[in-house]
């Protein structure tokens, strides 16, 4: 409810009005005033303060003689908050803004990914490859929900590749409403689940916003009001998620959130070895071939790209890996831990 700020840009543009040329000036702040009150209205509706001015404003309007038509005002500027580091306005939709502006400095950062196999990098830089055959959270926290549900790579196989994802960007009061974003196999949307490609109506809807970078095949949605950018892409027939988060935000969840794969990783009786035993679908060598076209360092990315062909005979999986290697260039903080060796 804002009728907080609709009577304080009130009481500003009538400070200073005195005499006899008062009278049209005063009725083009009431109508402004009265503006203001009706675009609130919807959020302001048990609010007492906001049935007052309603009140208030007709009184005034009749007792200045003014006619509910006419001129009204844009408001005036909000006056510049006291900041040391230069910013008009702390916005609290811009996360990084707002944490530069509490704090002194930028807010820190962390990576994680999914993709292939699933093969999992958390926060912590942890590398697993998982089994994980149906519906498993890989981030629960106060501000998003992320589930990955995952299928067999191929009949009789234990590995698995994730075959749909749900992210719920959950309700935050100034910013957003809440927003949910759902992909599966050849189906990977441009917009949320309502339709939108922003987080609504909210003074802050804009901090939420969904791209198409190509067709079908890799989606964006940043949350800037979370200081968040997730990336979800589809290769062959496997789906990949990619997040770059807060700090703050990955770390806000309670005890009672404790699975989750972005977190902690895999189970352990979930985890699988990255070397293919038996006789795969494609010979070992043939895959190292191909996934050193696509990562020429032969990190766990590239493990897992192997992994991934032999096991399921796609040689898109090299894509996949390739995808999740850009999205942790692009998304991870320190450039030094881009590649893991195991």
């Amino acid at each position: 409810c804002k009728i907080l700020r609709c009577n304080s840009e009130y009481v500003a543009a009538t400070l200073h009005l005195r005499g006899p040329e008062r009278g049209a000036a005063f009725c083009t702040a009431l109508r402004s005033y009265s503006l203001c009150t009706r675009r609130t209205a919807r959020t302001c509706r048990g609010d007492l303060a906001f049935h007052s001015a309603v009140h208030g404003i007709e009184d005034l309007m009749i007792q200045n003689n003014c006619s509910k038509e006419g001129p009204t005002a844009p408001p005036r500027p909000r006056p510049p908050a006291p900041n040391p580091h230069g910013f008009e306005s702390l916005d609290i939709c811009d996360y990084e803004r707002s944490f530069l502006y509490k704090h002194g400095r930028p807010p820190g950062f962390q990576h994680c990914a999914a993709f292939g196999d699933p093969h999992i990098r958390t926060f912590h830089d942890d590398f697993h490859t998982c089994r994980v055959e149906g519906s498993w959270p890989l981030l629960d926290n106060d501000y998003l929900f992320v589930q990955a549900t995952s299928s067999p790579v191929a009949k009789g196989s234990n590995a698995t590749v994730t075959s749909k994802l749900t992210i719920i960007f959950k309700n935050m009061k100034e910013c957003i409403d809440q927003k949910v974003y759902q992909a599966e196999l050849d189906n990977l949307p441009a917009a949320f689940q309502d339709g939108s490609v922003n987080g609504g109506a909210r003074p802050g809807g804009s901090s939420l916003a969904i791209w198409e970078r190509s067709p079908g095949r890799h989606v964006e949605i940043r949350a800037d009001y979370i200081g968040t950018t997730i990336a979800v892409r589809q290769a062959g027939r496997q789906l990949s998620f990619s997040i770059r988060a807060a700090e703050e935000v990955a770390r806000a969840f309670t005890e009672e959130q404790d699975l989750q794969l972005c977190v902690g990783g895999c189970p352990h009786s979930q985890r699988m070895s990255r070397s293919p035993r038996g006789r795969g679908r494609v010979p070992a060598e043939t895959a190292r071939a191909l996934c050193r076209e696509m990562l020429p360092v032969e990190d766990v990315y590239f493990q897992s790209c192997v992994f991934d062909v032999v096991t399921s005979g796609d040689t898109n999986f090299t894509m996949a890996a390739h995808g999740a290697l850009e999205d942790a260039r692009l998304f991870l903080p320190d450039a030094e831990k881009l590649h893991i060796f195991q």
